[in-house]
């Protein structure tokens, strides 16, 4: 503290209330030690008694500076009082300093300021942190209110811009103009989906100049335009490639954007078009990308009215245009038909008599000709020589075949031999004996392909100069060959019936009973000779029974077809009374068109109902068994996601032949390791599910260990584990069950892949280009060769480059019968889909194969289950 403080300091302290009577109180103290030494002492007062009594007393010098130290203590006293006082007035005002801080900082965020900071330190102290924290939250309360109002305002203002346009064109340059300036975005274009020809075009550009890609057209999963319309989901990218696309401007020259927006344009799950935005910003805002997705549907809408509209104006214009092409011929039609009027006016007149005299040799001809043509009879003549010399035109009706192809040879060769042999033994007889007529019976073939019955009786009219030839009469005997069939067998039915174990009943239309056989007595309890000629009504059946009869009846009468039924009736078999299940078959019977009778004929299917249920119980619980099985495999093996994570360009194509499968797709990581498998077992369903288990679990074994193993040790484990498992091994050793397998390595670090095979192969597409690494002519497991020693399977080792695409599949993919003639699918065509669609993303071959293996599958079965694998690096 300086000089001046300290007088300063020293004048206070004599100003103070305890200065004064701490001098008196050390005076007093002084005084009265005085007067008790001159007392004592007897000495008089005066100065030179004030020495003589110091003299005598020494303690008085002590008395004599006893003022001094009260002054001494009361000034010590006074001076730390002092501090204390200027302390805590210091520590006032510096309160009222920060109180008045945090009040005109409360002051300035209650008037919007939410950017003005508070100028002294928040160490400590929990009100300022408070204004603080209030601060952040209203700020970030007010951005969010701003963003909500500036999309607002955004949609808004691109409402009324699609309020007041009707084409698409003009409509989408305002939109993309509108959009650019209030996003402050570089650069916009609008790409219409056009749905029948699957591409986009480009509508509306907005500062906008292409160097490599020219064209304003894009297809369908090409490009990042038609890979956003395929995906149907927005794009955000910041890393641009160098030639995609650049911005001229006065001022910046060319420049190449930083990052790049597109919008698919999507209402009621159907693609209308895209937007595509750029920005010179490393980011695009996110509040920019919620505006446009939302702005996306509602664009979209107003797109798709708007070519609805113009289909209809289009469609509009061309009827109008059609109206008036047909008014302009209706009246060049009219004016020609007045032409032609007049000239078949003047034709007629002089047609009139012509017709006439040609009517009455017609009608001569018609009436021969009608005859001939509606005979019920064909008659044909022939020469000597078996060849026909004329056909009557009834054969048309009865045959099919015109007189003129009947003369080209089709009435021999619609013949079988035993009909050929029977014409030309009657040939001979004619010859033989001319004055008597031979018939025969033989069958011919339709021209429809039916085969009917000829009855054919010739006569010799070689003689007869009318005729000149051998007459033939034929006649269709179908009918009646029919008719004496169904005589035969009906009466053959007639016995059967008789000893038949089913329920035969014969009921007119009416009800009335025509035939019963002896079975019905144990379900009617009434002789089947005390049924003929009753009625329903007029017998006493159980009314289940009863029922049927009556409404299957009804049903037939309405609609003569065949029915059938299944219902409980009681029965009394060996004298016990029980319910028996019957299955009814009622048959309508015709006589000639018109219905006569309905023949019932119930077989009792109790005991075969019984095992039925039996069965259907057993099947359920075997399902169920299935099901359970399918449920834990599919817990266990990899899903494209889990595999997606370590390699995200990858595809897994899986189509099981039954609920479970004997194929699965196997997957395993390790530090830097990846491991990924085909296996396919033997078999498929339940017996090559189980297999697949001890596939799993023994790769997942093997893998998981200390050291690091190539792909050709690993199948070689795999290989000795299943036999081990399944005892292979042993002399007596049967089963032949194993695997095969593409089994790959994938390490990232060393960029290296690793490929080993049992019978399946593994396919690399590179630069256009496919490599096939074939797998070891041997499976996994299996017997061993008692006198041959194997080999280990054989390592692969590829350095993939980035763009290398690897295929891997099991057998019942080529293996697959199908195509126009029923043909294997082939590795040959698995090779040429890879290499036709070599561009194609790895993600979008799963879909390929599965719609390609359909198509080739037809409504044929899937012989084998199948699985594909597929990565890109």
């Amino acid at each position: 503290m300086n000089e001046k403080n300290k007088n300063i300091n020293l004048q206070d302290i004599l100003k103070t209330e305890t200065f004064v009577p701490a001098l008196v109180t050390g005076l007093l103290f002084l005084l009265t030690a005085w007067i008790i030494a001159f007392v004592h002492s007897r000495v008089m007062i005066s100065f030179t008694g004030i020495g003589e009594v110091h003299q005598k007393y020494p303690l008085l010098y002590i008395f004599d500076i006893l003022p001094l130290f009260f002054i001494a203590g009361t000034f010590l006293l006074d001076r730390r009082r002092i501090k204390e006082k200027s302390y805590f007035a210091s520590r006032i005002s510096e309160s009222d300093a920060r109180m008045n801080a945090m009040a005109d900082f409360a002051k300035q965020i209650g008037e919007g300021n939410y950017l003005s900071e508070l100028t002294i330190s928040t160490d400590h102290d929990i009100l300022a942190q408070s204004l603080l924290l209030m601060r952040d939250n209203l700020l970030k309360n007010y951005k969010k209110e701003t963003e909500q109002s500036w999309i607002a305002d955004g949609k808004e203002t691109i409402s009324d811009i699609l309020r007041q346009y009707n084409k698409i064109d003009e409509l989408s340059v305002s939109i993309i103009r509108t959009l650019v300036a209030y996003t402050r975005l570089i650069q916009g274009a609008i790409y219409i989906y056009d749905e029948g020809r699957k591409t986009l075009t480009s509508t509306a550009t907005y500062a906008y100049n292409r160097r490599k890609y020219q064209s304003g057209e894009f297809r369908l999963g090409y490009g990042l335009i038609g890979q956003c319309a395929y995906e149907m989901e927005y794009i955000y990218r910041t890393e641009i490639p160098d030639d995609y696309v650049t911005i001229t401007s006065g001022i910046l020259g060319d420049q190449k954007p930083r990052s790049l927006l597109l919008i698919p344009l999507i209402t009621d799950e159907k693609l209308q078009g895209v937007m595509e935005f750029a920005s010179l910003e490393e980011k695009i805002p996110s509040i920019t990308i919620d505006l446009l997705k939302e702005l996306g549907e509602i664009i979209a809408r107003t797109f798709f009215n708007l070519k609805n509209n113009q289909r209809t104006e289009k469609l509009l214009q061309e009827s109008q245009l059609m109206t008036l092409e047909l008014q302009e011929n209706e009246e060049e039609l009219r004016q020609n038909a007045e032409e032609m009027r007049a000239t078949q006016e003047e034709l007629k007149k002089s047609n009139e008599h012509l017709e006439k005299q040609i009517q009455e040799v017609e009608n001569a001809q018609k009436r021969q000709y009608s005859l001939l043509e509606n005979a019920s009879e064909i008659i044909a003549i022939y020469d000597e020589n078996m060849v026909m010399k004329y056909e009557s035109p009834s054969v048309i009706k009865i045959l099919g075949f015109t007189p003129e192809e009947m003369m080209s040879g089709k009435d021999i060769d619609r013949l079988t031999r035993k009909g050929e042999t029977s014409m030309r033994n009657m040939f001979k007889q004619l010859l033989a004996n001319p004055s008597e007529p031979v018939t025969i019976q033989y069958t011919y073939m339709k021209k429809n392909g039916q085969k009917i019955f000829l009855e054919a009786t010739g006569r010799n009219l070689l003689n007869d100069p009318a005729i000149e030839g051998i007459i033939i009469n034929s006649t269709d005997i179908t009918e009646r060959k029919r008719a004496e069939r169904e005589e035969r067998l009906k009466s053959k039915m007639q016995a059967l019936s008789e000893n038949s174990l089913d329920l035969i009943i014969r009921l007119s239309t009416v009800g009335q009973f025509f035939y019963a056989n002896p079975i019905v007595h144990n379900f009617m309890d009434i002789d089947p000779k005390d049924l003929i000629n009753k009625t329903l009504s007029e017998i006493n059946i159980s009314e289940v029974l009863l029922s049927y009869f009556r409404q299957t009846i009804d049903s037939i009468k309405s609609y003569p077809n065949k029915t059938s039924a299944e219902i409980t009736i009681p029965a009394v078999i060996d004298g016990v009374q029980m319910d028996r299940i019957m299955s009814f078959a009622a048959i309508p019977e015709f006589n000639e068109n018109e219905l006569e009778t309905i023949l019932f004929v119930g077989h009792d299917i109790t005991e075969a109902k019984q095992i039925e249920h039996e069965i259907q119980d057993k099947n359920r619980k075997i399902e169920d068994s299935i099901n359970y099985a399918q449920r834990i495999q599919s817990s266990i093996l990899p899903d494209i996601r889990s595999v997606r994570e370590y390699l995200p360009k990858s595809f897994i194509y899986y189509k099981p032949r039954d609920v479970v499968s004997g194929d699965f797709p196997w997957f395993f990581t390790r530090g830097h390791d990846i491991y990924i498998a085909v296996v396919d077992c033997t078999g498929h369903g339940v017996p090559g599910a189980l297999l697949s288990f001890v596939g799993y679990f023994l790769l997942n074994n093997i893998v998981d260990r200390d050291r690091k193993m190539t792909a050709a040790e690993v199948c070689d484990l795999l290989h000795f584990g299943v036999r081990k498992t399944l005892k292979q091994e042993s002399e007596e050793a049967e089963a032949r069950d194993g695997m095969d397998i593409a089994f790959c390595k994938v390490n990232h670090i060393d960029k290296e892949l690793q490929f080993a095979g049992a019978h399946r192969p593994l396919y690399l597409l590179r630069n256009g280009e496919l490599l096939e690494y074939k797998g070891d002519r041997k499976a996994i497991g299996g017997i061993p060769h008692r006198k041959k020693e194997e080999e280990n399977f054989t390592n692969y080792s590829i350095k993939y480059k980035r763009g290398d695409k690897v295929f891997f599949f099991s057998d019942g993919l080529p293996d697959q019968l199908g195509g126009p003639e029923d043909k294997k699918y082939s590795p040959k065509r698995i090779r040429e889909l890879i290499l036709e669609n070599k561009d194609l993303p790895v993600e979008k071959y799963s879909n390929l194969f599965a719609e390609d293996f359909e198509l080739w599958k037809g409504d044929g079965k899937q012989i084998d289950d199948v699985l594909l694998i597929g990565i890109e690096f």
